[in-house]
């Protein structure tokens, strides 16, 4: 099973979160024993904000364990659909990026998501598989 690896998951590992370390490390560890684990660049660029180094960021997220994949036109029409979806629902203008770009490509290919924060892939994107804190304790 494919598992797309949110930003908040590579954080708290990155930067050792005393909340979420232990419960993100072993979510990625069970997710890469159980195929592979990929990111995008939406997932990329958040993560990679915190440092200075490209170099830096490629030794965090090695190519080996993180495999990149772009994010398809198709998912970024389906992350637009979901966006409006969410603004006439009264949502802020701010979360087209992150939340529906990342939840729209792991619609169009079939991947689990791996995120310790659901809600928003949950309403929006209803059919993707999540490796959460609610569903994964």
């Amino acid at each position: 099973m494919a598992v797309l690896v949110d930003t908040n998951v590579l954080v708290d590992v990155a930067v050792r979160d005393p909340a979420w370390l232990q419960w993100s490390r072993s979510r990625l560890l069970a997710a890469a024993r159980g195929g592979p684990i990929l990111i995008n660049p939406v997932i990329y660029a958040e993560f990679s904000y915190r440092y200075d180094n490209i170099d830096e960021v490629d030794m965090l997220l090695p190519i080996h364990e993180f495999r990149r994949e772009a994010i398809p036109w198709v998912a970024s029409f389906a992350a637009g659909l979901a966006f409006r979806k969410y603004r006439q629902a009264g949502g802020a203008r701010d979360r087209i990026l992150p939340d529906f770009l990342i939840g729209a490509h792991a619609a169009i290919r079939g991947y689990t998501i791996l995120t310790r924060d659901p809600k928003g892939y949950r309403s929006y994107f209803p059919t993707v598989d999540l490796i959460s804190p609610e569903t994964h304790p």
